[in-house]
């Protein structure tokens, strides 16, 4: 998954980031208002966490902005404010969660799962399609009995399509969302993690289709 993370303190930020990368997640990091802005008006993101003071603003009038604009990514609220009535005013906003600082790591990158399952329609961790079962917390992939353990970037693309069959994925698309603003990557590499999952899906009823000079789509026969 591909996150935005809006936050000024650089030491929060930075480990924030690292916890989830380790999770596998590609994270782009904004300590501004309009670098944040300008992220979203040019790019995709599955989840945003952010934070309410930032030097050149209020994050609620980030939040508010991005509502009204129709944008139905999550966003995670991360705030020193610790009154019900702080918390209540930004999921009236649209926030669909809230974090009080100091936090901890590990219930983050819990609710972050919570989330994006939520946002996905699955009460569940697993997503199941046909024979193949995703478990992208345990980062296994399963076919009928045969369970592969997936890297990173195969497990994010893996969820990109499971999550959207039939839909097709641009190569440009695809990078956008499997890398973050500062990687250089070109669609050749796109081309490399589509074949191992191909190799992965080889006996499922799941097919990935290139379709030329548009992308790619998976089906299920």
């Amino acid at each position: 998954m591909k996150f935005l993370l809006v936050e000024d303190n650089l030491d929060l930020a930075n480990a924030v980031c690292e916890r989830l990368k380790m999770d596998g997640h590609v994270v782009d990091h904004a300590d501004k208002i309009a670098d944040a802005s300008a992220f979203v008006d040019t790019g995709d993101y599955d989840l945003i966490l952010l934070d309410i003071m930032l030097p050149d603003g209020d994050g609620r009038g980030f939040l508010k902005r991005h509502r009204a604009g129709n944008n139905d990514t999550p966003v995670i609220v991360l705030t020193a404010r610790s009154q019900v009535s702080d918390r209540i005013s930004m999921l009236d906003l649209g926030a669909d969660d809230y974090m009080t600082k100091p936090f901890d790591y590990e219930e983050l990158q819990a609710r972050c799962r919570a989330v994006l399952r939520r946002n996905a329609g699955h009460a569940q961790a697993s997503v199941q399609l046909g024979d193949v079962t995703l478990d992208p917390v345990a980062g296994q992939l399963r076919v009928g009995a045969k369970t592969v353990t997936l890297r990173n970037r195969e497990l994010r693309l893996l969820e990109l399509l499971i999550n959207a069959p039939g839909q097709i994925f641009s190569k440009a698309k695809l990078a956008d969302r499997l890398f973050s603003y500062d990687e250089d990557v070109s669609e050749n590499a796109i081309e490399v993690y589509i074949g191992r999952l191909r190799r992965h899906l080889a006996s499922s009823s799941l097919q990935i289709t290139t379709l030329r000079g548009l992308g790619y789509r998976l089906d299920h026969a």
